[in-house]
């Protein structure tokens, strides 16, 4: 027990190290740089004499620290601004007003930040600099539904969609057909102003398309794919007739599309990253490496079924405390992506904590492992955990408990479960929100 006591303290240390290196303080403050009237933004540079005044607005769930600490480094040069974030996770600031909205169903509340952002940057002008801060939950945080659409309709397709395990980028999809701010729709509002937009990204692979909708670059979707997407998860009958309506004539050509890549009202907009699960592993391979583990950086763009993809990691895990392979022992493998849970079950819990549970099954009576799988905002689901850290004498644990760990799957109720082992992690919101991260460490070792 001492061994597993070790591990998951030199993981929770991991861990810890690499939200921090993608925290919005650290990310603005590596990109922004002010040298008197010069200003530089991620490798943009802005002569601040030439420039009427900055406004900044922006949406998710790190949106409230981005605006907070860009206050700090701009001052009174920020002529005022607007953004919205997830409950519980605004926080103080002094020229940009924040407010909070409901996610990931959109409300009334997110729908009158979307018209207060859209009426802020459509009175900016071509002297103008607008920054749009976006990070993860912004699609759901901004939500101005299209002309015959309702926010009801909006909240009811997005459940359906969140619970049918489509990806992100298909329900981005759907969402930006049914927006007037997404797929590059903000920056049509925003035009003929400048506009730099800053990205903390949550989606696989950084497809500014797909990271909060995208409101400020070309959409390559289209009304057709939309259409096709809700068909595949059988979803086309269920969804509100407006929405079929809609779509359906989008496909025939009666509603313009959202601008695509090249369009006019994107041609004085830059869009960058600033943080990423990417540098959130980098650090953590550091600090994994200063620990003596030998790591191996598995992905950026993890994907699936969350319980398929906890079956992976134990798969990967058993063999290296058997061989010492796919990396020397001891070993540290990391991995960030997003996964997805097809909801089935009445239970709780997130694709993190679903996916630590399935691992869990994979490892039982292991020695010398831990796996853990994290949402780096904090919150997994609709729970207060941000995922699960389990090892191999987890599931023994849930039995002890009268739990039985196959059929808590099965309901999708890896919350109960994972709380029950002492197995569930909990960090509160943490400001920022860069995907999810997936952690294996193993010192080797047999049955226990």
């Amino acid at each position: 027990m001492r061994e597993e006591r070790d591990l998951r303290a030199d993981l929770t240390r991991i861990a810890r190290v690499a939200l921090a290196e993608v925290a919005p303080e650290t990310c603005l403050r590596r990109a922004v740089l002010l040298d008197g009237e010069y200003l530089s933004i991620a490798q943009e540079h802005f002569d601040l004499a030439q420039i009427r005044q900055i406004v900044v607005v922006g949406m998710g769930k790190a949106s409230a620290r981005m605006a907070a600490t860009l206050d700090d480094l701009l001052g009174e040069r920020i002529s005022g601004g607007f953004v919205v974030t997830a409950d519980g996770y605004r926080v103080p600031t002094r020229r940009v007003e924040v407010v909070e909205a409901s996610h990931p169903v959109p409300d009334a509340r997110g729908r009158a930040a979307a018209e207060r952002i859209v009426a802020l940057v459509e009175e900016a002008n071509e002297e103008d600099l607008v920054i749009v801060l976006i990070s993860g939950g912004g699609s759901a945080l901004l939500p101005l539904p299209a002309s015959g659409i309702t926010l009801s309709d909006l909240a009811a397709i997005n459940e359906l969609l969140l619970r049918s395990g489509a990806k992100i980028q298909e329900i981005n999809t759907v969402r930006k057909h049914l927006s007037q701010v997404k797929g590059g729709q903000l920056a049509r509002h925003a035009f003929p102003a400048q506009v730099l937009t800053l990205v903390l990204s949550d989606v696989p692979g950084d497809p500014l398309n797909a990271i909060a909708s995208g409101p400020t670059v070309g959409d390559p979707t289209t009304f057709d794919q939309a259409k096709r997407i809700l068909r595949q998860y059988r979803l086309w009958e269920e969804i509100p007739g407006s929405v079929r309506k809609r779509i359906e004539a989008g496909v025939r050509g009666e509603i313009e599309e959202t601008p695509k890549p090249g369009d006019d009202v994107l041609q004085r907009v830059t869009t960058t990253i600033i943080g990423s699960g990417s540098d959130a592993l980098d650090a953590a391979r550091e600090e994994g490496d200063r620990l003596g583990y030998h790591t191996l950086f598995l992905t950026t763009t993890l994907e699936g079924e969350a319980r398929e993809v906890g079956k992976i990691l134990a798969a990967v895990a058993r063999e290296e405390a058997s061989s010492g392979r796919p990396v020397p022992l001891p070993a540290l493998i990391l991995a960030a992506g997003e996964t997805t849970v097809r909801v089935k079950g009445s239970g709780k819990g997130g694709r993190n904590q679903e996916l630590a549970l399935s691992a869990a099954r994979g490892i039982e009576g292991l020695s010398g492992v831990v796996i853990a799988s994290l949402g780096t905002d904090g919150r997994d689901g609709p729970t207060d955990a941000a995922g699960g850290m389990v090892d191999g004498r987890t599931i023994g644990r849930m039995r002890e408990r009268g739990i039985d760990p196959g059929e808590y799957l099965e309901q999708n109720n890896s919350y109960k479960a994972l709380e029950e082992a002492g197995d569930l992690i909990v960090t509160g919101p943490t400001g920022t929100n860069v995907a999810d991260l997936c952690f294996v460490v193993c010192r080797g070792g047999g049955s226990l």
